[in-house]
């Protein structure tokens, strides 16, 4: 099978190792020429994954229509923000193509997730979103993993598992799209407040009962979205929530984490311009998308305010007590 991977970040090398490893024929596509030639010369880059090379026969390219041509299917695997300026690009080249979106997260101001992104610019019916507990440096291991797969394309869904399914990664596979981005999304959200937790010294009962109340909302926000509520229960759901909100290889638990020891807030933007935090993004859309549907989901409002609104956080400690 030829693939185009859009990403060269860590989860795109993750995802190229699968892919290598099922014999597919994978272009990685990177918009940066620097970054071209640091893979070509260093098949790797450690700041990612340590010590993880790229086979090669992998190529590099700049080129998005070389990345597109004659593939049998298109990953996305880049930061959220940037979603918009590819497919802007792709759109010339891509017609019914099979694309999967590893990329998690809503686009600030338009309150789009990822698939409608990709609808709003490509001319194609076979879209499918992957979501998962699945840190990039575990996927190079060979280890057991589990991904939830979602499309309205039963095709796409066959061809994204011949693409990655093997006997160390397991796809279960759903329609519903919305709901598994919905869950690849705020359980970005929600680990924040688990890193909060963390850094106030709140004990693993505290944060088991966290998780807990967690899963309720984050069953109520797929309500919310007329979205499957068992949805909650998948891969992308419980499965990530519980890596996301208990790892320091979580960025936004790290992040949380931080807020939580109440440093000066100096920090905390310093923090937030050397790293991606895809949850503090994801909070100001999901935040306003809710406020839009008049829907109230309590974490969400006191994450909201601890993190964006500088409010104590060992609020947070009064709020899993009090909550109804």
């Amino acid at each position: 099978m030829k693939v185009g991977l859009f990403g060269t970040g860590a989860y795109g090398l993750a995802l190229s190792s699968i892919l290598t490893n099922n014999n597919c024929e994978v272009v990685m596509w990177t918009k940066f020429q620097e970054e071209k030639e640091l893979l070509e010369s260093n098949r790797g880059n450690n700041q990612y994954i340590p010590n993880y090379k790229l086979p090669n026969n992998v190529i590099i390219t700049t080129s998005v229509e070389e990345c597109i041509k004659d593939k049998d299917l298109l990953i996305i695997a880049i930061p959220a923000a940037f979603v918009d300026s590819l497919c802007n690009e792709m759109k010339s080249y891509i017609n019914n193509n099979h694309i999967l979106i590893a990329t998690k997260g809503i686009e600030q101001g338009t309150g789009l997730f990822m698939d409608q992104l990709v609808s709003k610019y490509l001319n194609t019916s076979n879209v499918a979103v992957i979501s998962g507990p699945s840190f990039a440096i575990d996927l190079v291991t060979g280890m057991p993993a589990g991904l939830s797969i979602a499309s309205k394309s039963a095709e796409t869904i066959t061809i994204v598992k011949n693409a990655l399914q093997n006997n160390y990664i397991k796809l279960r596979d759903t329609n519903d799209i919305t709901g598994i981005e919905i869950c690849g999304s705020i359980k970005n959200v929600i680990a924040l407040a688990a890193g909060m937790l963390d850094g106030l010294k709140a004990n693993d009962s505290t944060k088991a009962m966290f998780i807990t109340e967690a899963m309720h909302d984050m069953e109520e926000i797929l309500d919310a979205f007329e979205c499957n509520k068992r949805t909650v229960l998948s891969y992308a759901g419980i499965g990530d929530l519980i890596l996301t909100c208990t790892s320091t290889k979580s960025r936004n638990f790290s992040f949380g984490k931080l807020i939580g020891e109440k440093p000066d807030r100096i920090k905390i933007e310093e923090y937030l311009k050397n790293k991606t935090v895809e949850g503090y993004y994801t909070l100001e859309s999901i935040y306003q998308l809710l406020k839009d549907k008049e829907v109230t989901i309590p974490i969400i409002d006191l994450i909201y305010e601890i993190v964006v609104k500088g409010k104590d956080p060992e609020l947070l400690l009064e709020f899993l007590v009090f909550k109804s």
